[in-house]
């Protein structure tokens, strides 16, 4: 490592520190777990088999608020995707509208809008006379979309080591240390959404917008696979090891290094859900 890179790790570990602190003292833990057990509360109808790892807690970030900027649409289609992520709906279960509209306090109107917009995003599947259900893809379509999106990340970071400017590497730096920072407050949905900002912005450093579009199709159907295998207690050291090497390659500009590394790693997911049976109908949870 050149002594200016280990200046700026020296410089991001301060951040990280400060970040840290702050965090500890403007969010009260006790407001984080009551707004988890809000979200766990809606049933729908449906046993949850939401994860319970020791030490874990998942802290769902999205909420609706009338102050938002967002369509009222959007605010309840992020909630949804925090509660299939999570399997607060667990997959293949199905979503009671009147129920989820009354818990999250919104008409069914702009709720339907939600659920159309993750129906596009493949996380919901709208069944005619039967209402909506959360996605359940089968193990072997779930390996191919792993091998396609592997494909698209390693080219995109391939040319990334090319197009990025500095500004977009010192971004992506500056969010791999706040992934550790979710890590360090063991905040698994901060950390999970950090990580795919990562991806998102090694992507869009391509300088390809068909990438980015399919990429971002594609990502969206392996929201909650993804969230799955980045849950695992014992593959978080491997994870995080495998991210410093992803910020070594960008930031020393080895294309073809980082093409590999992006590769594996998509294909590390396929391992890991494979290996424990997150994927398909027998899908099982963390609490085995």
């Amino acid at each position: 490592m050149t002594r200016t890179q280990t200046a700026h790790h020296q410089y991001w570990y301060t951040i990280l520190d400060l970040r840290l602190s702050l965090d500890r003292r403007i969010v009260p833990s006790s407001t984080k777990r009551k707004e988890r057990t809000r979200l766990s509360n809606i049933s729908l109808d449906a046993e949850s088999d939401a994860s319970t790892d020791s030490g874990i807690v998942d802290f769902p970030i999205a909420t609706i608020s009338e102050h938002s900027s967002l369509p009222l649409a959007q605010q309840a289609a992020n909630v949804l995707r925090d509660m299939i992520v999570q399997d607060i709906i667990p997959p293949g279960k199905p979503i009671r509208e009147r129920t989820l509209a009354q818990q999250l306090n919104v008409s069914r109107t702009p709720l339907r809008e939600a659920l159309r917009i993750l129906a596009v995003d493949g996380l919901v599947e709208l069944l005619p006379s039967r209402g909506a259900i959360a996605a359940n893809p089968s193990p072997e379509d779930v390996k191919h979309m792993l091998e396609f999106l592997g494909g698209i990340e390693g080219l995109a970071g391939e040319l990334a080591c090319k197009r990025a400017t500095d500004e977009e590497i010192d971004e992506i730096r500056a969010l791999h240390y706040e992934m550790l920072a979710a890590f360090a407050r063991k905040d698994r949905l901060g950390y999970f959404k950090l990580n795919q900002r990562i991806h998102r912005a090694l992507v869009m450093a391509s300088g390809n917008p068909l990438l980015v579009e399919t990429h971002e199709r594609m990502n969206a159907r392996l929201y909650r696979i993804r969230y799955r295998s980045n849950m695992r207690n014992t593959k978080w050291p491997t994870a995080i090891s495998e991210h410093e090497e992803i910020l070594k390659a960008i930031e020393s500009r080895d294309a073809t290094k980082l093409n590999d590394l992006l590769r594996n790693h998509l294909g590390s997911t396929w391992t890991k859900v494979s290996e424990d049976g997150q994927v398909g109908i027998n899908d099982q949870h963390d609490n085995d």
